[in-house]
């Protein structure tokens, strides 16, 4: 620790090598760039890492049963150990109702500032209780104690900013900061691979629309699969899926895989975790990625897509029109939760549309690139939030 420079505890659910959302990638590189300004230690759910400063935590054995409501406590029981470990910090900055919590009680315990980054908010995703079950009050419990304790909150676009004022009206509108999520360019480039295409069944000659998310209500996978009964049935559909919230929201997903086969289109299933690498070579080869969430706070998934000179189609949801520039970058498609199947065909239309036509596709994807380099640094997101440390502190 240098004795000069604050130090900053990030408490998160998510750090590698345990990462399987936006949320995780999102603190692996503000760490990297905010360690150039300040000190800080993680603290993280999971393993010990080999990584120095990063402190990780298990639950409470005794807090297993009974699932899946359990979740919930197991969580808060490592709020409550997080928060012991951060004796000594100048400030806590934490990741997602798993740690918000932790935040609250070290800015209470430690007499320190607490930052809160919101990269969804828990009464919007009212489906988590499918998950969750119980445990999913406990989850909106240990959010709106801490939000509306925070010193300030960073939202990662203009639009959870809006989430944020209409869902907590508690919460100052001074308290509440902007700060979007970021990208590293140089990791996220476009590097095409003829052998990661062969590995997962890709057919190489044929364009491909990419999928890449957790089958969770949240992404709007089974609109997608509903949009790919429309496609062309040349073009393939390559998806990228694992991970599912429940059961039953698997069965259905499969069921409606099976019915898009047996309709005659092309669809290739990756249904386990990939690494960062063949992702980027999937990013690289396909004609246009699509992102169909009813729900997305930003869509840093997105920004892996445009790095990698990929057009997008999207949803006009949330941060996504942050990101997407209509007709410029890709297409975004609005979304009505009342005519799910209007939204499916339009978002088949547009797939199709850009399969169709490679050149315009490229071009998009482009300027989809030039907009992450200019817009979505890493080193400038990281100098704004530590300036917002240091208004703090």
């Amino acid at each position: 620790m240098t004795p000069d420079r604050k130090h900053i505890a990030v408490l998160t659910r998510e750090y590698p090598p345990e990462v399987y959302g936006g949320a995780g990638t999102h603190v692996e590189y503000l760490v990297r760039e905010l360690r150039k300004l300040v000190d800080v230690t993680v603290h993280a759910w999971g393993s010990p890492r080999d990584e120095p400063n990063v402190e990780s935590y298990k639950p409470w054995e005794g807090l297993s049963e009974p699932k899946p409501e359990a979740a919930a406590l197991q969580a808060m029981s490592i709020d409550l150990a997080m928060a012991a470990k951060t004796k000594g910090s100048d400030l806590a900055h934490s990741h997602t109702w798993y740690a918000n919590l932790g935040g609250h009680f070290a800015k209470l315990m430690w007499s320190i500032p607490h930052v809160m980054t919101i990269h969804s908010l828990e009464p919007l995703r009212p489906w988590k209780k499918e998950q969750l079950g119980g445990g999913y009050a406990l989850s909106l419990f240990c959010e709106r104690t801490a939000i509306e304790a925070a010193d300030a909150v960073i939202a990662v676009s203009r639009g959870v900013r809006r989430d944020v004022l209409e869902t907590y009206p508690a919460v100052r509108p001074d308290r509440v900061h902007v700060i979007h999520n970021g990208i590293d360019p140089d990791i996220y480039s476009r590097r095409e691979s003829p052998e990661t295409l062969a590995k997962y069944g890709v057919d190489a000659s044929r364009p491909y629309a990419l999928f890449n998310g957790r089958i969770t209500r949240q992404k709007g996978l089974p609109l997608l699969l509903a949009a790919a009964l429309k496609l062309d049935p040349k073009h393939q559909l390559v998806v990228a899926a694992s991970s599912p919230d429940t059961p039953e929201i698997a069965a259905e997903v499969n069921a409606l895989a099976a019915r898009v086969r047996a309709e005659g289109r092309s669809l290739v299933w990756i249904d386990h975790y990939i690494s960062r690498e063949d992702l980027i070579a999937l990013h690289s080869s396909a004609t246009v990625f699509v992102c169909p969430s009813i729900y997305e706070p930003f869509g840093l998934v997105i920004l892996e897509a445009m790095a990698c000179d990929t057009a997008v189609v999207a949803s006009r949801v949330g941060g996504i029109p942050e990101i997407v520039v209509d007709g410029e970058t890709g297409f975004l498609i609005d979304y009505d939760a009342g005519r799910p199947d209007a939204f499916s065909a339009a978002l088949g239309e547009r797939i199709d549309q850009l399969l169709d036509d490679p050149v315009r596709a490229r071009a998009m994807g482009e300027a989809g690139r030039k907009r992450v380099l200019t817009h979505f640094g890493w080193p400038a997101i990281a100098r704004t939030t530590a300036d917002l440390y240091a208004s703090l502190l």
